[in-house]
């Protein structure tokens, strides 16, 4: 084979006559010496079909074994699928067009352009507008009272939040919510820190979780009936979603509890799970390395997934490859400075000696800082978007009967869904309604019949009382009827012992006067 030209022109690239119109490779076969062809996807051929082109892939990129032109420190582009393309320079007016799936079928193209545009300054104009409208960023803190979760968080964003300490009389789990406005240079963030209060603290602690779990679904129900509103404010919408939580595990030396075990597997699947070892400096260097390797084995037998940091992007590949390996950190927090030498750093001052909070051989805190707020907090919001968000999203949206594919694959149209849903109620609804009608009837049946019934019972029990009545009034009058002949007899007996006392007083009043008129006639008769 021949040489190729050392060097491109800044007319002319070395490979872009090979290219036809329709942006496919020509042959099968090398065209070019030194020269290979491979699909943006891994794969590598030519773009005739069957051989791993034609459109069949996102994109082909022709990598020349000679030196490609300048970047002046400029990255690559990535397009939209994350296909690497070939750097760009404003001294080499050539721009390779991506080439999609979306195309259908057809070809990439490549367009020269005979001069500067400015759509180079899209990335400006992106920072711009995200640094105007600011950032937000959510933290939730789990962890028993008194591992210096507040200490922490104040350690983090070196300032001081304002916070009432929690006390272990609480009689549950309650979620404490605060948000801060801070600035760093131009860059405003809107920070949430929620504390988990009375976490451990009660004698019961099966259901300890659940107030999480119901926190952090919240929020996704919040930003998800937000989304699904017909006039839709997103931009101004405060997104409070947990982006990551800090699990804070008791410096014990031996093992995970229980409760940690159970509220880590209830929540890897809701949100960014980066536990830490809290106040690491109540236990040795070797129990500390023992404890790390007890954690991660008792998490992978448990299948609790942890958050992972990213290593897909290769600036930033190595050194979260590194730091995945140190999982847990083992942190220590604290806001006093001290003078150590001639600086003034934040340390903890013991009767053995002084632990620097920085100082990367005393504890984890530089490590736990770099990753989440200086290298991954981006990934950490994308991951609960991308991720989360959309497994919540999802679950949800197939309760209420959206589905993508109906029963043929074919893909379902919102309007489809909507009236197939409304139908579905509709016919549900009027199923329910003669139920009930049917069930109101079949009530009202019931209840005729026992008024029926009580009516009868009624009229048979007037019946026995009228009767009794009459029964009663009949003696009654019986006996007021014996009663009267009673009277009468007593009344005729009357008159007569009357008549015979008024005849018998007569006869005697004769005899007396008789007496006394004999007595008058013959005074010297004795009477006795």
């Amino acid at each position: 084979m021949a040489e190729p030209a050392a060097q491109p022109s800044r007319s002319q690239a070395p490979w872009s006559r090979f290219l036809r119109p329709s942006g496919r490779p020509p042959a099968p076969s090398n065209p070019l010496p030194g020269t290979q062809a491979s699909c943006g996807r891994g794969e590598r051929g030519w773009g005739e079909p069957g051989a791993g082109g034609g459109g069949g892939f996102c994109c082909w990129d022709l990598k020349p074994w000679v030196s490609p032109p300048p970047t002046r420190g400029r990255r690559p582009h990535m397009c939209s699928r994350r296909v690497r393309i070939m750097p760009r320079a404003p001294c080499w007016p050539w721009t390779w067009v991506i080439c999609s799936t979306h195309l259908k079928g057809e070809g990439c193209r490549t367009v020269p352009l005979a001069g500067h545009v400015g759509f180079d300054s899209l990335p400006d104009q992106l920072v711009n507008k995200s640094v105007s409208e600011g950032f937000c960023f959510n933290i939730l803190c789990v962890g028993e009272t008194g591992l210096g979760k507040s200490t922490l968080m104040d350690t983090l964003f070196n300032t001081k939040f304002e916070g009432e300490p929690a006390t272990h009389t609480q009689p549950g789990v309650q979620l404490r919510s605060n948000t801060y406005d801070l600035q760093e240079s131009n860059v405003g963030l809107k920070l949430t820190i929620v504390s988990t209060v009375g976490f451990g603290d009660q004698i019961n602690k099966e259901d300890s979780y659940k107030p999480i779990v119901e926190f952090i679904d919240a929020q996704f129900e919040a930003y998800l009936q937000e989304e699904l509103k017909i006039r839709r404010v997103l931009h101004t919408y405060h997104d409070s979603r947990i982006h990551a939580c800090l699990y804070f595990i008791a410096p014990t030396g031996h093992s995970l509890k229980s409760l940690d075990l159970v509220t880590m597997k209830k929540l890897d699947s809701k949100v960014n799970i980066i536990p830490i070892i809290a106040k690491s400096d109540a236990i040795s260097k070797s129990e500390l390395t023992k404890f790390k390797i007890k954690i991660t084995s008792e998490l992978v037998s448990n299948g609790v997934q942890i958050y992972q940091f990213p290593t897909d992007d290769e600036s930033v590949a190595e050194i979260n490859g590194t730091m995945n390996a140190h999982l847990p950190f083992a942190v220590i927090g604290s806001t006093e400075e001290l003078k150590i030498g001639n600086k003034m750093m934040k340390a903890r001052q013991y009767p053995w000696g002084t632990v620097q909070v920085e100082n990367e051989a005393h504890c984890d805190f530089v490590k736990l800082r770099e990753m989440l707020i200086r290298v991954n907090m981006e990934d950490l919001r994308e991951q609960t978007h991308s991720r989360h968000y959309e497994l919540y999203r999802r679950c949800k949206l197939e309760e209420m009967g959206f589905k993508d594919t109906d029963p043929d694959s074919k893909p379902f149209s919102l309007q489809e869904t909507y009236e197939a849903k409304r139908n579905e109620f509709l016919g549900e609804l009027q199923k329910k309604e003669e139920e009930m009608r049917q069930m109101f009837v079949q009530r009202v049946k019931e209840k005729e019949a026992e008024l029926k019934e009580a009516e009868k019972e009624l009229h048979e029990k007037f019946d026995r009382l009228k009767k009794l009545h009459q029964d009663e009034k009949k003696k009654l009058e019986d006996k007021k009827k014996s009663l009267d002949d009673e009277v009468n007899a007593f009344k005729q007996r009357k008159t007569a012992a009357e008549l015979l006392q008024s005849q018998g007083s007569q006869a005697g009043g004769s005899q007396t006067l008789k007496r006394d008129k004999e007595k008058k006639n013959n005074p010297w008769l004795c009477t006795e």
